[in-house]
């Protein structure tokens, strides 16, 4: 049961995890722009005074949703490079993990990267020590030790690096948004675009 201040603690963690998966359901359903802060606090039945206790403004509660996505993006990545040392084998593990994590969890998928929003500033997402960067920064140094080792040719390892999360964001999105589509199978067309991807950078 742990102490009274503990349980206080965990209560209020539960809270803001409440009020940031109702946030979250929201702004899928009925888009960022059209979801006040007054909204968000009828779905949980609380006031909307609560939620300020918590989050400053709508879009800092979009930023503490975009950042939990990042955390667990990053969480699993990370594991990926601990159980595959080759950088290659990696690479090709973590891309795939991005889409599956994608289908996986679409509407964190959705908010995080296809929801327009208001414009908060182009580093809003990849400030300092923010989980946007932290996560960007894993695939970037994945890719970078693929070509220092020569696995991959010598190139720009920042377009390398974008050029690879724009083929995984492109087909995470269209399976997101298209699900009746007459997809080949999803396994099948990830690896596919995976190994795409892959024989043309290979050194």
């Amino acid at each position: 049961m742990g102490t009274p201040k503990q349980r206080r603690e965990r209560e209020k963690e539960e809270l803001r995890q409440e009020i940031l998966d109702a946030a979250r359901e929201l702004f899928v359903k009925e888009g960022y722009e059209n979801v006040s802060m007054r909204r968000i606090a009828e779905k949980i039945e609380y006031s909307p005074t609560t939620i300020y206790l918590y989050f400053e403004d709508k879009a800092s509660l979009l930023f503490a949703i975009c950042e939990e996505t990042f955390a667990r993006l990053t969480k699993r990545m990370e594991a990926i490079r601990q159980e595959s040392p080759d950088p290659l084998d990696s690479l090709r593990k973590t891309c795939r993990a991005y889409v599956e994590f994608g289908l996986k969890y679409p509407n964190h998928y959705r908010v995080t990267f296809m929801n327009q929003r208001e414009n908060q500033g182009t580093d809003h997402y990849m400030r300092e020590g923010s989980m946007g960067l932290k996560c960007y920064s894993a695939l970037r140094s994945n890719v970078e030790e693929c070509v220092k080792q020569g696995k991959l040719r010598d190139g720009d390892v920042e377009a390398i690096t974008q050029a690879m999360w724009a083929a995984g964001h492109g087909l995470t999105s269209l399976l997101i948004t298209k699900p009746d589509f007459p997809w080949v199978g999803k396994a099948k067309l990830i690896d596919l675009m995976v190994e795409t991807m892959l024989d043309g950078l290979r050194a």
